[in-house]
């Protein structure tokens, strides 16, 4: 019954934009850290930014910044990343995460199946 469905995904130019949706739902949203993460080809998973439950408290990692910025309605249960002036590095797989605790992973986390952005030279 929990779901996320992550969207937006495709293929962009360098320096494009592409703005990323999770929809939730199953759960009570609001009371969840939300968090995307991506994977590129041969590499690790990685946290790309995270807002608390009420959108306070953001974090986004230091390739990211200035460029992406993450948001949450809870009233419609998402959470978007906006990524502006995109680069070839930031082709991924991005993963829409929702977790109890926002400083680390838990096997109880939930989990999007991904959307994939690719950005061309």
């Amino acid at each position: 019954q929990v779901q996320l469905v992550e969207s937006g995904g495709g293929l962009v130019q360098a320096g494009g934009s592409l703005r990323l949706s999770c929809a939730a739902s199953g759960f009570t949203f609001k009371t969840y850290c939300m968090k995307w993460y991506r994977q590129a080809p041969g590499k690790e998973r990685e946290l790309v930014a995270r807002i608390d439950e009420v959108g306070i408290s953001v974090y986004h990692i230091d390739s990211v910044k200035g460029r992406f910025v993450i948001s949450r309605d809870n009233s419609k249960n998402t959470v978007d990343l906006q990524m502006n002036s995109l680069k070839p590095e930031d082709t991924a797989v991005y993963y829409c995460n929702a977790g109890r605790r926002c400083a680390v992973v838990d096997r109880s986390d939930y989990w999007g199946r991904g959307t994939q952005v690719t950005v061309s030279s």
